[in-house]
C-alpha cells in the first residue's frame, strides 16, 4: 500500500517531544523523510529519530534555537542538501508562560513574541526559499487564538491570533505556486507542558464539549492530513480540534 507522503521532505520545527514529536514520527509513517528541530533535549530529539529510523523511516535532529536568527534557516539548509528539497515546514516550535498580564514582565513577553509570532515568521521565510511546487506550510495555532477563555494566557492568546492571520495573509501569496498554507488551532491536549492531571486542566477540561483532553496523535493526525494530497483545496483556513472547547 502506497503511503501518502511517500517521496516527500518535512521539517517540523520542536520537534523533540509533545506535538512536534508525534508529528514527526506520523509523518515518517506516512512516507515522508523528516528533520525535526530542538533548543535544548538532544536526548529527546535523538530518541524520537531512532523510532522512526527503527520503524523504517528517515530522520534527523537538527539543534535550532528558532530565536535565533540564522539558526533555522541553516537547518532548513542542512535538510534540503541531505534529502534533497523541501513540500511540508511544521511551524510547531511554541510557548506560553501562564500567569496575569498585569504580573508579566517585558522579558516574558518578548519570550513568547520571539517564538510563537517571531520564530513562525522566520522559518517560513527560510522555507519558502526552499520550498517545492505544491508545498505546504502548516502552523500549530491554539483555539485561543480564535476564542479566549482562559485567564493567564492573554499574551499567548494573542501570539496565536496573530498566526491565524498570518496563515490567512500568505496564503493569497503563495496560492500561485500551489503551496497551501493552514493553520491548526490545538485545545487542551495531554503533553509535559500542560499535563490532563495538572493544576491547570480542570477547567480546560470543563470548557471541553467532550469533557476530556485530546492526545498528541489527534494533532499529528490532522497534520498529516492536510501535508498530504487529499487537502490541496484547503488553504488560508483556521482548523480547530479542541473537543469542543470553541463550540
Amino acid at each position: 500500500m502506497s503511503k501518502k507522503l511517500e517521496g516527500k521532505i518535512a521539517f517540523v520545527t520542536g520537534g523533540s517531544r509533545g506535538i512536534g514529536a508525534a508529528i514527526a514520527k506520523r509523518l515518517a509513517a506516512e512516507g515522508a523523510k523528516v528533520a525535526i528541530t530542538y533548543a535544548k533535549g538532544a536526548d529527546a530529539a535523538a530518541s524520537v529519530v531512532k523510532t522512526i529510523q527503527d520503524a523504517g523511516g528517515k530522520a534527523i535532529a537538527i539543534a535550532a534555537d528558532s530565536t535565533t536568527p540564522g539558526a533555522v534557516e541553516a537547518a532548513i539548509k542542512k535538510t534540503v542538501a541531505t534529502f534533497g528539497g523541501l513540500d511540508v515546514l511544521v511551524n510547531n516550535s511554541g510557548t506560553a508562560i501562564p500567569k496575569k498580564f498585569e504580573e508579566t514582565t517585558l522579558e516574558e513577553l518578548d519570550r513568547v513574541i520571539d517564538i510563537n509570532i517571531r520564530g513562525t515568521f522566520m522559518s517560513t521565510q527560510a522555507a519558502l526559499k526552499h520550498m517545492n511546487n505544491g508545498g505546504r506550510i502548516i502552523s500549530i495555532g491554539s483555539c485561543v487564538g480564535e476564542r479566549m477563555m482562559t485567564p493567564g494566557l492573554v499574551s499567548y492568546a494573542a501570539t496565536k491570533g496573530a498566526i491565524k492571520m498570518f496563515t490567512q495573509g500568505l496564503a493569497r501569496e503563495v496560492g500561485d505556486r500551489s503551496i497551501t498554507v493552514n493553520n491548526i488551532q490545538p485545545g487542551p491536549i495531554d503533553t509535559d507542558l500542560n499535563p490532563a492531571a495538572g493544576e491547570w486542566a480542570v477547567p480546560q477540561k470543563a470548557l471541553t464539549a467532550l469533557n476530556r483532553y485530546g492526545s498528541v496523535d489527534d494533532i499529528a493526525a490532522l497534520v498529516a492530513f492536510v501535508a498530504g494530497p487529499e487537502s490541496s483545496y484547503i488553504t488560508g483556513a483556521s482548523l480547530t480540534i479542541d473537543g469542543g472547547t470553541n463550540a
